[in-house]
């Protein structure tokens, strides 16, 4: 697997601004080893002028790395009712991850209505030869697994699939080990990772369409108290599959100095390593 770092790690809360310059980060992960930067709107998307996104691209270059997704519209790390719409104009999502040297885009789905839209993106997106990639998440299409599966039949094109993510689907009551990813498998094309227990007593809450409200605790990737995500059994599983895309450390830290980035940058990349090792 290919390890990546999502700009996440240093976003501010409101998901629309980076709390260290851009070029920190990126440094930090080709010093330590990572292969790619996944991208988020926070740093480049659509909003972005040509020259924005072609600073950013020489950022990465000159790195020596390469952007594993982009994330190009904010409304989508938002989850609200316009992430989808970037569906029904999928261009500017698709020059983004063009300028930036990307095939993968994130996308959004909440209604029945938002197929026929990603069936036109993904035939967009397929003239470009790119992807169009729905993570698994609470409040839409893609809660629960049985779900995500039909979606992706109904849509039935073979550049639209998914991005793992043990976390949410611990959030919705769904199983995340291997029989999961073999069910999946016909549409894994990229793999994001948090960590997290849920416990009567927050302090975090998230609405689930299928669960209802969920009360949760972020905990650290390497957390020794069982509680959360049980990561050896996910990699067991991406390997008992075959997968071997990018594997993202997708956390909010709300990181606020590149030395504290670099310093969980380091402990991800051990924790990673060990076990994969």
């Amino acid at each position: 697997m290919k390890l990546s770092l999502s700009v996440r790690i240093a976003e501010a809360a409101c998901k629309t601004k980076l709390n260290i310059p851009f070029s920190e980060i990126t440094a930090i992960a080709a010093d330590l080893g990572y292969s790619a930067l996944c991208m988020r709107a926070s740093v480049a998307g659509v909003h972005s002028s040509q020259e924005e996104l072609e600073q950013v691209r020489s950022i990465v270059d000159q790195a020596g790395l390469v952007v594993s997704m982009v994330t190009a519209d904010l409304n989508i790390p938002q989850n609200n009712d316009q992430a989808p719409d970037a569906l029904k104009n999928i261009e500017p999502s698709l020059h983004v991850a063009e300028v930036l040297g990307s095939r993968m885009v994130r996308i959004c789905l909440k209604t029945e209505a938002d197929i026929v839209h990603a069936q036109r993106a993904a035939d967009q997106a397929a003239e470009r030869g790119m992807q169009l990639v729905h993570q698994f998440h609470p409040a839409c299409l893609f809660e629960e697994v049985e779900r995500s599966v039909a979606v992706l039949k109904q849509i039935d094109r073979p550049n639209v699939g998914l991005i793992y993510e043990p976390a949410s689907l611990l959030m919705c009551g769904q199983e995340y080990g291997e029989a999961t990813l073999r069910q999946i498998l016909p549409w894994l094309m990229n793999v994001y990772v948090q960590n997290l227990v849920i416990t009567d007593d927050g302090p975090d809450h998230l609405e689930t369409w299928c669960l209802g409200d969920r009360p949760f605790q972020l905990l650290s990737y390497w957390d020794a108290s069982g509680r959360g995500i049980d990561f050896q059994k996910v990699v067991d599983g991406l390997q008992a599959v075959g997968y071997d895309s990018f594997f993202t450390v997708h956390q909010a830290e709300g990181i606020v100095t590149a030395d504290d980035a670099r310093a969980y940058a380091v402990q991800c990349k051990e924790w990673v390593d060990s076990l994969c090792s």
